[in-house]
């Protein structure tokens, strides 16, 4: 994944482990947990703990964790996904704390029932874990399946959201 130009980054230190959030301009550019799947190379970039989206970011996952959010209102920039991907991202936007669905029902809400593949593929190039809640989507017969940030965490995030 490319980050925009003039990316800045924090980390927000969760119960389930270090979380880099990073913000280009007004906008949220990624979320990802220490370790996980496709993170990005954070290393060259200036830490901006003061940055207004990131404090808002911060705190909001502070109220997640603290069971007292359901859904977090931060400014995204999915832009640098696919259209494709952006497609799924935003499905995702629209699941419901508290419960899961199959890979092939996100296929189904976004009018491509065939790609179930390439949208699991979408999910885990999710780059705003939690935020875009990915963690939500689960195998057709219900199983925990893979999870960029770990199994791990997907199911401590169901519990916590009492999918589980």
């Amino acid at each position: 994944m490319k980050l925009p130009p003039h990316t800045v980054t924090t980390s927000y230190a969760s119960p389930l482990g270090c979380i880099y959030l990073g913000a280009a301009d007004s906008r949220l550019v990624g979320a990802w947990f220490e370790g996980q799947a496709h993170l990005p190379d954070l290393s060259g970039l200036s830490q901006a703990p003061d940055h207004p989206v990131l404090l808002q970011a911060s705190a909001q996952l502070a109220e997640y964790f603290a069971g007292q959010r359901l859904h977090f209102d931060l400014p995204l920039d999915l832009s640098h996904g696919t259209v494709f991907q952006q497609a799924v991202w935003q499905a995702l936007l629209g699941s419901a704390h508290g419960h899961t669905f199959s890979y092939q029902a996100l296929s189904a809400a976004i009018d491509r029932p065939t790609a179930t593949r390439a949208v699991g593929a979408a999910v885990g190039r999710n780059p705003f874990s939690i935020i875009v809640p990915c963690h939500r989507v689960v195998g057709a017969n219900g199983a925990l399946t893979g999870y960029a940030g770990g199994l791990d965490r997907k199911l401590a995030l169901l519990q916590l959201e009492g999918a589980l």
